[in-house]
């Protein structure tokens, strides 16, 4: 007997939405492509809602494009990740066959969503914002505004004694990588928790908190730039308010508060791995930077299994950084630690997780170690 499946119906109409439909005529096999970032070539984030599944019913969804894509070396090992709910997110076993990334579907219920890795609603981060600003000694220290107009909240978490050091942490430069703001939900969950740690840090030091330096790209779905097409992350020794705001605004907020010790909270397309890039390549880079650089390692090393230090970038020849990137930027203008932290799309080899490989609540998770290790250090900053 032959089976007709209803045709389906395919949506990337909504925040971080990105997809094409090329052909789906056929619900077995349903072609699609992905959306560059807006005025700009990058591509790699999609994120789509599939309606009229046939329960039961195996459906296979091909990328065409993706060896097209900024990092098309990426896909290998790469699973997609699917919800029902979108608050539930598992991994799909995909395949690359050097032109297409595809992965087999058995539904078991008429919905579901596809994206590269498990979203960060621009809701989820208005809530954030709001549950952050109920904890005693948290406030709104300023708000930038992005190229489109969205606000970009600076948080503060202090206990309001002076001669403090200022940590500084952001995140989702690059928008595609929402696993940059879960992290930051951890470091509200941790000042919610209040526990002997984070009150030692905050014995020590004020945190200055960007949980989204891109919300612009975030909500269109962009993997990696601004409305502008500008990658922020290349943007610290240019920025302007007409094409990268967002860092201009970080920049002018780091310069009227100081700053003692940055991360930079980013995530990584091919490395499955968790790792920092550091300042070794800055031509002030010193001894004592040397130092902190090993002791943050060895300590969160030494705090979660999930972080580990062989894997990672090539390490910069002296003098040879990339002075555009925010990491090398601060470590060299405040000479302070200063760390850019990866995160995977794909697993953490060392520590896998079959079901979600890299998720949410394991960039949640990171944050708290994080948090832990700034504390053992804190005093060695300056």
């Amino acid at each position: 007997m032959t089976v007709t499946l209803s045709p389906l119906q395919i949506d990337c109409d909504f925040d971080s939405g990105n997809i094409q439909v090329l052909d789906a005529n056929d619900p077995r096999l349903v072609r699609l492509a992905i959306r560059p970032d807006t005025n700009s070539g990058h591509f790699q984030w999609f994120h789509f809602k599939v309606s009229g599944l046939t329960l039961g019913q195996t459906h296979r969804f091909s990328l065409d494009n993706a060896h097209e894509s900024s990092y098309k070396n990426a896909w290998d090992g790469y699973h997609a990740v699917a919800s029902y709910d979108q608050q539930n997110w598992f991994r799909v076993p995909s395949s690359f066959d050097g032109k297409a990334l595809a992965f087999d579907f058995t539904a078991e219920q008429p919905e579901a969503w596809f994206a590269y890795f498990e979203p960060y609603p621009r809701a989820r981060h208005n809530q954030l914002i709001e549950r952050a600003l109920k904890i005693p000694g948290v406030e709104l220290l300023a708000s930038g505004r992005s190229v489109q107009g969205r606000d970009i909240p600076l948080l503060r978490a202090s206990k309001g004694a002076g001669a403090k050091r200022k940590l500084w942490l952001i995140a989702q430069q690059h928008p595609g990588e929402h696993m940059a703001e879960w992290f930051m939900e951890g470091v509200i969950d941790c000042l919610e928790g209040n526990d002997a740690t984070l009150q030692r840090l905050l014995a020590e030091a004020d945190l200055y908190l960007i949980p989204n330096m891109n919300p612009d790209g975030a909500f269109l779905g962009h993997l990696r730039t601004n409305f502008k097409g500008k990658d922020l992350n290349r943007a610290w020794q240019d920025a302007s308010v007409e094409l990268s705001p967002e860092v201009f605004f970080a920049q002018s907020q780091m310069k009227l508060h100081g700053v003692d010790a940055f991360i930079d909270v980013h995530g990584d397309e091919e490395i499955p791995h968790v790792f920092t890039a550091a300042c070794e390549g800055n031509p002030g880079y010193t001894p004592r930077i040397a130092r902190l650089e090993e002791q943050f390692r060895s300590t969160l090393c030494s705090v979660t299994k999930d972080f580990q230090t062989v894997h990672g970038y090539t390490r910069d020849q002296p003098g040879q950084a990339n002075m555009t990137l925010a990491c090398n930027a601060v470590g060299q203008t405040y000479d302070c630690l200063s760390l850019t932290l990866e995160m995977p799309f794909k697993d953490h080899d060392d520590n896998p997780d079959a079901r979600c490989g890299w998720s949410g609540a394991r960039s949640k998770a990171l944050a708290g170690a994080v948090l832990e290790t700034l504390e053992s250090m804190v005093k060695d900053l300056r």
